[in-house]
């Protein structure tokens, strides 16, 4: 179903991680309320149904390949968006180092290759993406920078020391990009959703989805949740919003634990 197309009709955005999860619940968003989008992902299957599905939406779209833990390659991705759709205004960084993920832990388990994987992805590249994007911003004489985060970088999740430390950092670099750049009309904020609903996590145990229930004031967050924040935070709505974290977990950073869920 799409909503009211329009929202971002002028703006060309890339979207890192985003042939699959939250960051094709966004891209979708995106070409559907009117933008042009450069899909990215290491999975060419999953890139090309992707578009084949936005095909009808009022945006356009196109897909690239890539693996963002190259330097080259987040510079290539910004200028071949720029080079197919004429300007860039809008940068999405979702993309994690999934498999890298694997082998996270605590701190005295944890390898220095799987550590450098995992910010290499997370935090790196968000950097030189940033840094290729925000020329192409400045002459744009506008921009929109919306960072994935997570509530771990704010409440750790154990045994997740490298993606903890990663996404803290990530936070950061959003204050910083926000700092520096307002003057140019340049806006840098983080999204930090909590428990998202997916197909994998729809399958828990009734007792385990009512303990991450329990945990929320409103109820459980869906990717379309995410996508909306992300219009928000893209869209010139938001022209006066920078150097925030937007939490999207149905206030389960607000309280410890709720007492009910309803």
């Amino acid at each position: 179903m799409l909503h009211n197309a329009g929202r971002l009709s002028d703006e060309v955005a890339v979207v890192t991680g985003s042939t699959s999860g939250l960051g094709a619940a966004i891209a979708r968003r995106f070409v559907e309320e009117g933008a042009s989008v450069l899909v990215t992902g290491r999975n060419v299957e999953r890139g090309e149904a992707l578009l084949a599905e936005l095909a009808a939406a009022p945006g356009r779209a196109a897909f690239v390949a890539a693996d963002l833990a190259e330097e080259e390659a987040c510079t290539r991705l910004v200028d071949g968006a720029v080079e197919r759709f004429g300007a860039l205004t809008v940068l999405v960084n979702n993309a994690v180092a999934s498999d890298a993920l694997a082998s996270d832990g605590s701190l005295a388990e944890l390898s220095t290759e799987a550590w450098e994987a995992v910010l290499r992805v997370g935090l790196s590249a968000p950097m030189w993406l940033c840094r290729a994007a925000i020329p192409h911003m400045q002459r744009a004489g506008r921009g929109s920078i919306v960072n994935i985060s997570s509530r771990a970088a704010e409440r750790a999740t154990p045994a997740h020391t490298a993606y903890v430390a990663c996404k803290g950092g990530l936070n950061a670099l959003t204050r910083a990009i926000a700092t520096d750049y307002a003057g140019d009309g340049i806006r840098c904020n983080t999204l930090a959703p909590g428990y998202i609903v997916n197909e994998r996590r729809e399958r828990l145990s009734p007792e385990r989805r009512a303990h991450f229930e329990r945990m929320h004031l409103t109820r459980l967050a869906s990717a379309q949740d995410v996508a909306a924040a992300a219009l928000y935070l893209a869209s010139r709505e938001s022209e006066v919003v920078t150097g925030i974290l937007l939490p999207v977990d149905g206030g389960s950073s607000t309280a410890a634990r709720a007492s009910s869920f309803g």
